[in-house]
């Protein structure tokens, strides 16, 4: 079906989806503004609508504001910065590979270096790097600070749903003029974090995400990630 044949597709909300999907990044450092709670209901009734199996609707939201996303960190940088107890810590669920390959290396190395490039981290400066990456579970500044958890005894089907709703998520953000950055950093620390939302037993951590207002000065916001042209990942077969 195309834009002309959908009553509710025409060339003004192709732009704007498309404008949406486009400018959507992981911005990394936020302006303190507060965002309204309607708002952020508004953001994740909107993101509702994602399919998921059997519309099982697999997610549950934890949004943290003011003290409560200010304890979360507190608590977890505690850790973060304390060698011994960090190393106590295991990840929620594998969301990387134990041994990468190219492409996937070769794009993961630019984007950490990039990053590092913008704010005129070297290499070999593991003081900085930390300090930067202390900043995801800072939620980069931002007011509003969400987590995402699952019911353990759902499978991959469900996961595979469960990233359609992120990506609602942050899509239905930028068409309200706000941001985030998805982040995996939490995972290492989800049994900090189930305990500080008092989740129930059963359910497990999938992400922690920011949203707020981008601070337009902060240089590591200048960061565009490539993307692949889509001859490179698609074939066409008639």
């Amino acid at each position: 079906m195309t834009a002309d044949s959908h009553p509710e597709a025409g060339a003004a909300a192709v732009a704007a989806v498309d404008a949406a999907l486009a400018s959507r990044r992981s911005v990394r450092a936020f302006l303190p503004t507060p965002v309204e709670r309607a708002t952020i209901e508004a953001i994740l009734g909107a993101a509702s609508r994602a399919p998921s199996g059997t519309n099982t609707q697999p997610w549950k939201v934890h949004v943290l504001t003011g003290a409560a996303r200010a304890a979360l960190s507190r608590k977890i940088v505690a850790v973060f910065d304390d060698p011994q107890a960090l190393a106590a810590q295991r990840e929620a669920y594998d969301y990387y590979p134990t041994d990468w390959v190219s492409p996937y290396l070769d794009r993961r190395r630019k984007i950490g270096w990039d990053l590092y490039g913008l704010l005129g981290i070297a290499r070999g400066d593991r003081h900085r790097m930390h300090a930067q990456h202390r900043r995801n579970f800072e939620f980069f500044g931002a007011p509003v600070g969400l987590m995402f958890t699952i019911d353990d005894s759902l499978r991959q089907g469900s996961w595979l749903d469960y990233g359609m709703f992120l990506q609602s998520v942050m899509i239905a953000a930028r068409a309200r003029g706000l941001d985030t950055c998805p982040q995996a950093a939490f995972l290492r620390f989800h049994r900090i974090i189930l305990d500080h939302l008092g989740a129930p037993p059963g359910e497990q951590l999938v992400c922690g995400m920011s949203l707020g207002h981008a601070d337009p000065a902060a240089p590591e916001n200048r960061l565009v990630t490539e993307r692949a042209p889509v001859a490179e990942f698609t074939r066409f077969h008639a």
